[in-house]
């Protein structure tokens, strides 16, 4: 069933400890400190993938977790960083933290870190001084980030079909394209958006998008259109289908008002107006007059009369798409629009009796740290100058 939101929960992977660790080899009795650091745990990341058409793939993963990085070990060996996590989304996919955009993933291959891995800690090796040469301390790793998030999707498509219900967009869209949308003899038979692809004789392409029909209100939430008008935005075409076997000029007003009322350009987008069902009514009149409207086609999707001349007139009405974003010298991997969080500015130490704090964390994030690196009731936790005993 075809998905267009999505709520996830996304966990970058912790980063690995710092060793505490002595060389200890003949001949060499008292060798100094040699605790390998932690590695840093594996992002989160979100691909745009022109091969998938929905998100329904994400509907039964509710949580996406990353790997831990992994522990230093003696002999200044450190770990590995923690494997990183490639999710699939289609291109159009925005991601959504509450109602905050974080991420448009508006073209194919653009790249966005949901969740960034924790820091790895640090080993003993790192703590050595001219006062303090043998230190029994090293960094336990910092928790990855962690955010739920909403994935909605916005179609991808050269022109989109629109129309009131019963109209014939899905008629229209099974004989210019590879698409087998349901047709039935009534309305509403459209549910879910349905995305063809037309084919020119010389091989070039065009997306066509058919969404459920659209009756007067459905930019307030009436009927089944209000869920489905963000799918018209990112099109560069609405292909207006109206049925020539009732009023023409009256269906096209009520579409255009829903339009209109809706906003996010769609009043401003350019129309094809196809007069549907001439088989019923040979010359269907039209007398709408409007700046928008790129062409007026009489067709029947029943008898196909006219239907192959329309076929080949779409990639002349259809604009070619704009030029995709670049940087100076290539495409920008993400599209970011929050500034990142700052970095953390304090340590977690693992000591003989417990652990040691420097810096200044928030109590929360002290305690997601303790936990993740594993304390027991009853460690003692040095703050500062001050000590406590761990009570989870």
């Amino acid at each position: 069933m075809f998905s267009d939101r999505t709520e996830l929960t996304v966990k970058a992977g912790r980063g690995g400890d710092g060793a505490v660790s002595f060389r200890r080899e003949k001949y060499v009795p008292k060798g100094g400190p040699d605790g390998g650091d932690g590695g840093d745990g594996g992002d989160v990341i979100f691909l745009a993938d022109p091969e998938l058409r929905d998100l329904s793939p994400l509907e039964s993963r509710r949580l996406i977790r990353a790997a831990k990085g992994g522990n230093g070990r003696g002999a200044r060996k450190h770990g590995a960083r923690g494997a990183d996590v490639l999710v699939s989304v289609p291109v159009g996919t925005q991601i959504y933290e509450a109602d905050e955009l974080l991420a448009d993933l508006a073209h194919p291959a653009a790249r966005f870190v949901v969740a960034s891995g924790g820091r790895g800690g640090r080993g003993n090796t790192r703590f050595t001084s001219s006062t303090k040469q043998v230190p029994r301390v090293a960094e336990v790793g910092l928790p990855g980030d962690e955010r739920a998030v909403e994935l909605r999707l916005k179609l991808l498509a050269d022109a989109a079909l629109v129309g009131l219900p019963n109209a014939g967009k899905s008629s229209l869209l099974t004989r210019l394209s590879n698409a087998r949308p349901k047709v039935a003899d009534y309305p509403f038979t459209t549910l879910q958006p349905v995305l063809g692809t037309v084919e020119a004789p010389d091989g070039r392409q065009l997306i066509v998008a058919d969404v459920p029909g659209l009756i007067e209100g459905a930019s307030l939430g009436v009927g089944l259109g209000h869920e489905f008008l963000a799918h018209l935005e990112r099109a560069r075409t609405l292909i207006h289908v109206i049925d020539a076997s009732a009023p023409t000029a009256e269906q096209w007003h009520t579409i255009d008002a829903e339009l209109v009322s809706y906003g996010a350009g769609l009043d401003r987008l350019p129309q094809i107006v196809v007069l549907n069902k001439i088989d019923l009514v040979p010359e269907p009149v039209f007398a709408v007059d409007d700046a928008r409207i790129v062409a007026v086609v009489r067709l029947s999707c029943l008898t196909g009369e006219g239907v192959e001349e329309f076929r080949r007139a779409l990639f002349t009405l259809v604009p070619p798409p704009l030029p995709a974003p670049e940087t100076a010298a290539e495409l920008a991997d993400y599209l970011v629009y929050r500034p990142l969080p700052p970095a953390r500015r304090w340590s977690l130490l693992r000591t003989e009796a417990g652990f040691r704090v420097l810096g200044s964390p928030a109590p929360e994030e002290l305690e997601r740290a303790l936990r993740e690196a594993g304390a027991r009731r009853g460690a003692e936790i040095e703050v500062g100058p001050e000590s406590y005993e761990y009570v989870p």
